[in-house]
This record gives structure tokens, sequence and C-alpha cells, in this order.
């Protein structure tokens, strides 16, 4: 009788639940042998070396220990990775590739409610939500009803500006392509896309500066690499026309916080924030008490409900590799050093 094969989890315990609730476990082990007591978020101690040593399948997530040689030196049957998650790139070593191990990510099903947390921040942001309920919100009896002001906001004929053609950066594109109503022109930056390609996704291809100068809304979904750090810096920053916003759901290093800061206290800008640098600000920080800024708790990814999406995804995949077909999720080893 062949041998089953052998998963085990490295997700931390807080997330186990919510991406593998007990259905998903059941079809689970209908695929492989494995034991959803153990979550590993360490591979120090006999428990973890006796697990590796048997293992085919690593099914990792938040918390997920970094998958070095140390690791795979103790995992000598292990034949694939399948990060029920977002990115890899800090868990996973190189040297995973150069061992010939699959590495799947489920970055696909998280980039899902990323993009929905954009388009509704993209709506909010157009009718300067933020800064208009604030001013509402403290309104003196009798005095200046500013707050009622709409002129020159509203999403409809809108410049949307999208730096970025990642996977969230193209559901965003898509969803603004959907909803014609809206009737926005939308410009995309992404340097390893041309003009037509760019075309394809509803988009004209311009440079971050000409977006800038262009964009009533921008919305930032590139990965976090030395080239892209301070991407909006206060030169380009200064280049966004009066009542702009900028929606930030990659990584904090993109924007220079200091100069968004400045810009922001002014009132000529807004912001929406779910990523920052550094992240969490410190308590007090200026950006917390502008009425014009909404900071989130890098949340816009899979929360609560969503989370479960991250595991079908991951089952599937495990299906899929057991069948020998091709992975959805699949890392190529050229892709690490750029993904977010």
């Amino acid at each position: 009788m062949p041998r089953r094969p052998v998963a085990a989890f490295a997700i931390a315990p807080w997330a186990f639940g919510g991406v593998f609730p007990a259905d998903l476990v059941t079809r689970l082990r209908h695929l492989v042998d494995i034991d959803p007591a153990m979550t590993f978020t360490s591979f120090e101690g006999p428990s973890a070396a006796a697990v590796l040593a048997r293992a085919d399948i690593l099914l990792t997530g938040w918390g997920c220990p970094r998958i070095d040689a140390t690791v795979l030196e103790a995992a000598p049957r292990l034949r694939a990775l399948v990060h029920a998650a977002g990115t890899v790139k800090t868990s996973v070593d190189p040297v995973v590739f150069e061992r010939g191990l699959l590495v799947s990510t489920a970055a696909e099903a998280n980039a899902v409610p990323v993009a929905d947390y954009t388009m509704a921040m993209l709506v909010l942001g157009a009718k300067q939500v933020f800064g208009r309920a604030r001013r509402y919100a403290t309104a003196v009896e009798g005095g200046p009803v500013d707050w009622l002001s709409g002129d020159g906001t509203g999403l409809h004929g809108c410049t949307v500006g999208v730096i970025g053609a990642s996977r969230v950066g193209r559901l965003v594109l898509r969803r603004l392509r959907r909803l014609r109503e809206f009737d926005v022109e939308v410009l995309l930056y992404d340097p390893y896309l041309t003009a037509t390609e760019a075309s394809r996704l509803g988009a004209e291809a311009v440079d971050v500066d000409d977006l800038c100068r262009r964009s009533n809304l921008v919305t930032v979904h590139a990965p976090a690499l030395p080239e892209t750090r301070h991407m909006l810096d206060g030169r380009r920053l200064d280049l966004l026309p009066d009542g702009a916003t900028v929606i930030n759901t990659a990584r904090g290093a993109l924007i220079d916080t200091e100069a968004l800061t400045r810009l922001c206290a002014t009132g000529r800008i807004s912001a929406v924030l779910d990523v920052t640098d550094p992240e969490p600000l410190p308590p007090g920080h200026p950006l917390f008490g502008l009425p014009n800024v909404l900071i989130t708790p890098h949340l816009a990814g899979a929360q609560g409900r969503e989370m479960r999406r991250l595991g079908e995804f991951a089952v599937a995949e495990v299906s899929r590799f057991l069948n020998g077909t091709p992975l959805l999720g699949r890392v190529q080893p050229e892709q690490l050093p750029y993904i977010a």
C-alpha cells in the first residue's frame, strides 16, 4: 500500500481557527495525514523535529518561522510549502527553491479584501468624507456649515492613479473598469508593463510624476524594494492637485511619512493609510490628529470571515499538488525579490 502524504501546520494559533475551520481540516485530512492539534510557530524541540522528519507538505501562515537550510535539513521528505496567507517573502529563504521545493501562496485570495477596501476608500476619499465628517461632528451651533459643502467631490469624473499592477492593483483596475457608471479616467504606473498591456487593463500608462500631477486619487499597490522607498516623496506629493487623496494599502515605506504629514497638515491633500512607516506610528503622531487622514491598523487584508478564503485556497492547492496539476498560487524563485 502506498504511503499517505504527511503534512504539518506552521501557523500561529490565533490565526489557525479562522484560516482552517473544522470543515476545511476535515477536507484536508481526506488528502493527507495531518494533526490539527499541532501548529508550529517554532521548529525547535523534539516535537517539531519528529513532524518535520515525516512531512511532505508544510501548510504555513501568519506566525510561521522562516524556512531556511536548517529547517530543510530536518525535513528530508519535504516537497511543497503551501502558504495560507499573503506574502512568502519573510518566511521563505531562497534555499527552498534551490532544493527544488514547490512554493504556493494564497496571496491572490488575500488580495480580494484589499481591493474591496481600496474601492471603498476611493469612494469615501473622493467625497472627502473624513474631513467633512470631523467638521460635522465638531460644528458649533450657529457656526459656519462648511461641512455641507460638496463642491468638487465625488468619484464620478475623477482621475484615479494606480501605482503598481500587482495582484491588488489589477483587481482594483478590474473593479474600476466594471463600474463604468463612475466614468473615471484611470492612470497606471508600472515599470514592467507596456502601454498596450496597461490599455488592456483599462488604464493609460504614465510615469509617476505625470500620475501625481493628474490624479484626484492615488492608490498605491507596489512592493517595498530599495528602488520604491519613498516613491511618493515630498516633491511628488507636492505635484498632487488640491483636494487629492492618497490611499496606501501596500507598504508604509513607499511614502515619505514626514512629507505626507506636512502636506496633510496644510489641508491641501488627504490620506487613507492602512500601512505606515514606521508601523505602527508612535502614539501621538501628528497624522492621528489630522481630520483629513484616516489610519487603519493594517486590516485591509483578510480578517474575520474573510480568512476562510485563505484556507480554502490552500486546501485546493494541496489537492492540485497531489494530483500533479499546476498550482494556481505558485511562486517562482525569480519573483521572490519583487513580491510585496
